[in-house]
């Protein structure tokens, strides 16, 4: 008994050291307010000498000074309002979109008020002076606010700036929650320990983090807690706990400003999909299924036929240089066409401008077979010889895929989708992989925002069913400009 108290106390004692105290919460809240307070100012005194002029401090009165007087009370008013929106509370600061849009709600909140009162009270409010306050003030904040973040997420890559977190939960719930907190350092959570209430010691040895102990009763827990000194704590599914303990426990936490999460068995739902309805005292949560037809299949193919129609307007003479090159530094077609499988396991033929030998499908399997992969998906050779010099450096940028721009306007592809591949690994497919068959696959995707050729088959799966599962069109949107610094930055090319 000696022994196994022992062993527990030099456990807490490690995550104690590990999590020196943090004050990040407060650093970067007072970094926030600066920021915020500097873009107000620069928004608001900008539009004011925009239009209205600099003015003349040597006059005896300042000309317009009703309006100076209401920039003034602008500044001081949008700065509270940010506050008061609680768009700098620490849990929703640094990851997520929550903080943007209550920044955006605020802003939109506090002039749609500037409005209404002018209108009820007859105010003649200059609508060039509005009109040029808001839209800088509101681009600006968020402009602050995301490259404070850039800086806290470089922060967190080295252990800094951080939420310490204790998990609690069954074995498997709380090994797969610290996996997927160590992978997304960014979020700011970081394991520190895990409890796995009674739980047998055969199921406590495999973890990344230490291990508390097993204890059930809530005394025990609740002492383990507070001696761990930690930030927050994360009840994952499964946990051997009352629910009155788990009550008392969040009561405990509270008093003790230490935050407390839960960790349902839901794995890559995106929080637009999730509703909560508490039902006789009980949180539960509907997980609603995301459907592409109707309005939202028209918004998406209207979005394809018109980003696709003005990038092939802008490309042309690049692509003209691109099919010349093509054409007169390796014998052969401009062009390379492939059939791969599309929108529910239709085919059609995919286009590239040609980057590889004309022999080059005819090897395949050969190269395939000498490497020891002909029987997995993501058919992908390494080091492949079938490259010529010229396509090297259009798949290094993805140029040798512009020509699927006209996949996109013909209907077959989309501009965002799941990536197309061939009948061949099709037919490797398990049933959760088919789900990908669901949309029509694109000339970009999460896969290529997340590592591109460098992803294993089994993650580019997991993130093409995430975006099957979870499609909206402000996703594509979001998609797209991350494809850009893949592209550029050479992310995973081949």
């Amino acid at each position: 008994m000696g022994a196994a108290a022992g062993l527990k106390t030099k456990v807490i004692k490690s995550i104690r050291e590990s999590t020196g105290a943090s004050d990040w919460r407060r650093r970067y809240s007072s970094r926030i307010r600066f920021i915020d307070a500097g873009v107000i100012i620069w928004a608001v005194a900008g539009a004011f000498g925009i239009r209205f002029g600099i003015p003349d401090l040597d006059t005896s009165h300042i000309r317009d000074s009703d309006y100076v007087l209401l920039s003034i009370a602008l500044v001081v008013a949008w700065w509270i309002l940010l506050e008061v929106w609680g768009s700098r509370e620490a849990r929703v600061l640094g990851s997520g979109a929550e903080e943007y849009k209550r920044v955006i709600a605020s802003s939109a909140w506090l002039f749609g008020l500037v409005a209404i009162v002018s209108y009820a009270l007859k105010i003649d409010t200059a609508r060039g002076f509005v009109g040029l306050a808001f839209p800088a003030g509101a681009a600006g904040l968020l402009i602050g606010r995301w490259l404070v973040r850039q800086h806290l997420s470089l922060e967190r890559k080295y252990g800094k700036s951080d939420s310490r977190v204790l998990i609690i939960g069954g074995p498997f719930s709380a090994a797969h929650l610290v996996r997927s907190l160590n992978s997304a350092p960014s979020a700011g959570y970081r394991p520190v320990g895990v409890h796995l209430p009674g739980a047998v010691p055969e199921l406590t040895s495999n973890f990344s983090v230490p291990v508390t102990g097993t204890q059930a009763d809530f005394d025990s827990i609740l002492a383990i807690i507070v001696e761990a000194n930690v930030d927050a704590v994360a009840v994952s599914a499964g946990v051997n706990m009352h629910p009155q303990d788990l009550r008392r426990l969040g009561w405990e936490l509270a008093a003790r400003d230490i935050g407390m999460i839960l960790a349902p068995a839901l794995t890559d739902v995106a929080g637009p999909r999730i509703h909560t309805q508490p039902v006789a005292g009980l949180p539960l949560i509907h997980v609603s299924t995301p459907k592409l037809t109707g309005g939202k299949k028209v918004a998406k193919r209207a979005f394809d036929i018109v980003g696709a129609g003005v990038l092939v307007a802008c490309l042309a003479p690049l692509f003209l240089v691109l099919a010349a090159l093509v054409r007169f530094t390796d014998p052969g077609p401009v062009f390379y066409r492939q059939e791969r499988i599309g929108l529910r396991g239709t085919t059609f033929h995919m286009l590239k401008f040609r980057s590889m030998k004309v022999d080059a499908d005819a090897q395949l399997g050969e190269l395939l077979a000498a490497q020891g992969s002909a029987d997995t998906p993501l058919f992908k050779v390494e080091n492949d010889p079938r490259i010529t010099p010229l396509g090297r450096v259009l798949r290094k940028y993805s140029l040798d895929e512009l020509p699927q721009l006209l996949n996109v306007l013909g209907g077959s592809m989309s501009l965002v989708g799941p990536r197309p591949q061939r009948e061949g690994e099709v037919a490797l497919y398990d049933d959760a992989a088919h789900r990908r068959l669901y949309v029509s696959p694109g000339m970009s995707g999460l896969w290529q925002v997340s590592g591109r050729s460098n992803l294993s088959w089994e993650e580019s799966i997991r993130l093409d069913l995430y975006y099957v599962e979870n499609w909206s069109l402000m996703g594509d949107v979001v998609i797209l400009f991350k494809t850009f610094k893949a592209v550029f930055t050479s992310t995973g090319a081949v």
